[in-house]
């Protein structure tokens, strides 16, 4: 047993308690009582050190019976098929243990997770339920994960599972701290039989390239076996090369011939598919270049229409065009173009990743985008709140400026079980952004059903934006799914309502309860001047319902298989209620000073029949506006980009004469070429680093100046990347990112000397992990381990519950017991200073002892003494009496004598009591 202290510098205050006990020492020196002195000056320094060492936190350290161990297993890919074998082990090894040993079982992959808590009853574990990405074997963070789970300041012992393969950290460093936890750290190796296995190590292809040219693509294959395997090479997800070839066994080196026909970023990706391949992780890797040339174009509209291609076309310009519906769902879709067209494009047809992408593309990646007009773009095709409206020149409300009809919107919200997740979120959200495109003047009304309707909000005038927001936000789901009483509801809040648009939004995702007749009460709204529009999520929604009740309502139907659209539905919906957005009074906009466009604008424009009002942001261009100060016109640079917004359309029925203007097809190329990536690029030469955890990225300039520069990295699913840039060398810089597998894109920019800017855009990949490689058992390390540790290889499973080397203490307080010592001996320093030392000493002396002689000596004195205190007390009555009756005989005798007899009379009582005393003591001393 011994004893530890958790604050052992609170020893110090000992040094003043000493000096106030010695000052206190000699300032009672001159006093009579030193004996009781020298006594309090004892308890009180006792008290002191007492309350000292309570303060330290003392703990006794008692020994514990029993072995804690924990046991870590591999779960990662190169072990994947030993799951068995470790349950079956650990289940053999628990029936071992005896009644005081403990376990916990943990597992690893590239992060550790708890299989089972702490336990001292044997339990079996069938198999393991915790989420363990297997990417990637870290086992240092899975040896500290089980550290953890032993008590602090406990000893114990770690059994772990694994091949002895880390792909990223440093175990023995792990296995170095176990060691000073007194935790030891026994190894099962964990042995595969190695299968066959074909594997890409490396794809090589220039950085750069010119269009038309001509290269060679490089690709590494591994195999531990010779077989027959077919390489297939795509480029942008479009095959390019096929081939059949025979691989041998060890390293085989393949090269391949392509011409590069389009510009921008283009992604090269290669796979090798072979029989009995143990491992598909490893069969692919990709590459990425850059391909200079004429600047491609991508034109997205509806089907049928494709004037804008030809007229660009017609300019030199390389243009694809493409319907909503089929654009790009990864960033290298959309960075293979210099810019992007939207012609009349609905938000309801563009998801919010893909918007995303786009908007990184702009911003991060020097990309432009164009945005027409028409009845399904801008505020009208909902693009109010999403990525799209952030990258572009105005905003897609109308801030206070037009005078609108007044407007009731009812939003009727499924808030049933099945809408429990993403759906409901993104459908309140939606709702949520609908009430910010409202006035405050307008009516709102918003309830949400499950088995019958709740009325969340009251339809009436919006006066708070934020509580109305905050309460829609606040839905919790319910059950059940009916419909019919949740319209009623919302068509009698607008029957008597007098307001010039009343429109209601049904929202659901499932089917009636209950069949009712919707027509009439659809039409009764309709002679109320209320329409109505629906929305159908998922597969489950009944769509015919949905579907006819938008027909009656003369309102819009949307099926909707992308929870993120619903966001934009609504918000369009909001907008077309109002039907103020579209301007349709013919104009002639009118020119702004923009040295960009005064040449092709000096000899006028021609009559504009309409275009969709929103409002300017700050910072952005306006070569064009109307008669009422609104953008038909307007750009500005979003990042590294440049967007254009034109709020009329390119078909003629908005734009008027413009489309027979002579300058027309100027007009469309200046539109699209002012948004082209302006910058002047600087070669850099890219190498790439895969250590540890980090990729490192080294950029080096052919200038070697020490210009700051900025790095910005994306993923392919356009998600930034926390990228630490720094300068090692003239010239030379360092971008540090995690080390994650997957394809990444690099946008550098960098102001030169002339004050210009260059930048520099390509890709890299990340490989996949060595984890999807066959590497055997790592006995080297665990070997390592092993010494580093003290532990040893286990052969049979009741080793693990051996005794431990270090035996297991476990520590308890001792303060409480020091607090309440110290207090009973500052009641007895109280008792002593209050009363005396002599009469706290006669007071322990009077109580009698209950057993042996001396008890019974004690008793007898005591009744001796009390029998001198009676013949005392009676002397004394006696001579009180004498007195008495002498006074009443001497009435006269003055009184100072009367004083005197009796002052003589009580000291001779006390004399004789005194002499007494003295006789019965020494009476009693000659007895012992």
């Amino acid at each position: 047993m011994g004893v530890e202290f958790t604050y052992p510098l609170i020893f110090l205050l000992l040094i003043p308690c000493a000096g106030l006990i010695y000052f206190y020492l000699l300032k009672s020196r001159h006093q009579a009582k030193r004996k009781e002195t020298t006594v309090v000056a004892v308890l009180r320094s006792l008290i002191f050190l007492l309350i000292i060492l309570a303060l330290t936190v003392p703990q006794i350290l008692l020994p514990l019976k029993g072995s804690t161990v924990v046991f870590l297993v591999d779960r990662s890919a190169s072990v994947k098929d030993s799951e068995a074998k470790t349950l079956a082990w650990i289940e053999k090894s628990t029936e071992e243990m005896d009644k005081d040993d403990s376990f916990a079982v943990a597992a690893f992959g590239d992060s550790a997770v708890a299989e089972q808590a702490m336990t001292t009853k044997h339990s079996s574990t069938t198999q393991y339920s915790g989420k363990v990405d297997e990417d990637a074997s870290r086992l240092e963070s899975g040896i500290q994960f089980a550290s953890s789970l032993i008590p602090s300041h406990s000893s114990g012992r770690i059994v772990l599972f694994s091949d002895g393969n880390e792909t990223s950290g440093n175990a023995v460093e792990g296995a170095k701290l176990l060691k000073n936890k007194n935790i030891e750290l026994d190894v099962i190796p964990l042995i595969e039989e190695a299968g066959e296995d074909i594997a890409l190590r490396n794809l090589t292809i220039p950085p750069s390239l010119y269009q038309g040219e001509k290269t060679e693509l490089s690709l590494e294959v591994d195999s531990n076996s010779a077989k027959k395997a077919t390489v297939r090479i795509s480029l942008n997800d479009q095959e390019i090369i096929k081939k059949n070839v025979d691989v041998k066994e060890g390293s085989n080196l393949y090269t391949f011939n392509h011409t590069v026909d389009d510009t921008g970023l283009q992604v090269y990706k290669a796979e090798i598919i072979a029989e009995k391949d143990t491992f598909t992780e490893n069969n692919q890797l990709q590459a990425i270049t850059k391909v200079k040339g004429t600047p491609k174009i991508l034109i997205v509209e509806a089907e049928g229409t494709g004037r804008i291609e030809k007229i660009l076309k017609g300019s030199g310009l390389i243009v694809e065009t493409t319907v909503p519906e089929k654009l790009p769902t990864t960033l290298s879709g959309f960075l293979q173009y210099q810019s992007i067209v939207f012609n009349n494009v609905s938000a309801t047809s563009v998801t919010e990743n893909q918007m995303k992408l786009i908007e990184q593309s702009v911003k991060e990646f020097g990309n432009g985008f164009v945005m027409t007009g028409g009845e399904n773009s801008f505020g009208l095709g909902g693009y109010f709140k999403t990525p799209i409206e952030h990258l572009l020149p105005v905003d897609m409300d109308i801030k206070g400026k037009k005078e609108m009809p007044s407007l009731g919107l009812m939003i009727v919200l499924d808030r049933s079980g099945s809408m429990v997740g993403n759906k409901l979120s993104l459908a309140k959200e939606a709702a949520a952004r609908s009430v910010e495109l409202l006035r405050e003047k307008d009516t709102f009304g918003f309830i949400a059903f499950d088995d019958r309707p709740w009325e969340i909000i009251e339809a009436g005038p919006l006066t708070d934006k934020e509580e109305a927001m905050g309460k829609i936000r606040s839905l919790a789901p319910g059950g059940g799914t009916e419909i019919y009483s949740s319209l009623e509801m919302a068509y009698n809040k607008l029957m008597d309502e007098k307001l010039q648009r009343k429109h209601i939004i049904l929202l659901t995702d499932g089917q009636s309860n209950t069949s009712s007749d919707y027509e009439a009460l659809i039409e009764d709204g309709k002679e109320k001047n209320i329409t109505l529009s629906t929305v159908s999520i998922g597969s489950d929604a009944d769509k015919n319902l949905l579907e006819d009740l938008a027909d009656f309502g003369t309102g819009r139907f949307y099926d909707v298989t992308d929870a993120s659209l619903i966001p934009s539905i609504l918000s369009r919906e909001t907008v077309m209620a109002s039907r103020t957005y579209i301007e349709d009074n013919p104009f002639y906009p009118s020119i702004q000073d923009t040295p960009e466009w005064n040449g092709l604008f000096n000899d006028g424009v021609p009559k504009m029949n309409a275009y969709i009002a929103t409002t300017t942001k700050q910072r952005a261009f306006l070569p064009l506006v109307s008669e009422k100060e609104d953008p038909v016109l307007a750009q500005w640079q979003y990042g590294m980009g440049t967007t254009v917004a034109f709020t009329s359309d390119l078909s003629g029925k908005w734009s008027g004469d413009w489309p027979a203007w002579g300058k027309w097809g100027s007009f469309l190329n200046q539109l699209v070429t002012i948004t082209l990536p302006k910058f002047e690029s600087e070669p850099y030469t890219l190498t790439q680093e895969n250590s540890g955890e980090e990729t490192v990225i080294m950029l080096e300039s052919a200038s070697q100046n020490n210009l700051p520069l900025s790095a910005n990295v994306v993923s392919e699913n356009g998600q930034i990347v926390d990228a630490n840039t720094k300068l090692v060398a003239p010239g030379k810089y360092e971008i540090i990112i995690p080390k994650q597998s997957g394809m990444y894109y690099i946008s550098v920019k960098q102001e030169n000397n002339e004050g210009g800017t260059n930048l520099y855009q390509t890709g890299f990949t990340v490989p996949y992990s060595e984890e999807y490689l066959q590497q055997g058992l790592n006995k080297s390390l665990i070997k390592e381990l092993l010494a580093v540790s003290g532990g040893q290889e286990l052969k049979t499973e009741a080793q693990a519950f051996r005794d431990l080397q270090t035996t297991s203490r476990q520590k308890q307080s001792i303060s409480h017991w020091l607090l309440l010592t110290a207090f009973l001996l500052l009641f007895v320093e109280i008792t002593i200073r209050r009363f005396g030392l002599h009469r706290v000493m006669h007071l322990f002396a009077g109580i009698p002892k209950k057993t042996g002689s001396r008890s019974l000596k004690s008793a007898e004195t005591v009744k001796k003494l009390k029998t001198v205190q009676e013949a005392t007390h009676k002397t004394r009555i006696t001579g009180k009496a004498n007195l008495k009756s002498e006074s009443n005989n001497q009435s006269v005798r003055p009184v100072t004598e009367r004083r005197k007899q009796n002052q003589s009379e009580k000291k001779l009582t006390e004399s004789e009591r005194e002499s007494q005393m003295k006789r019965l003591l020494e009476a009693r001393k000659r007895k012992k």
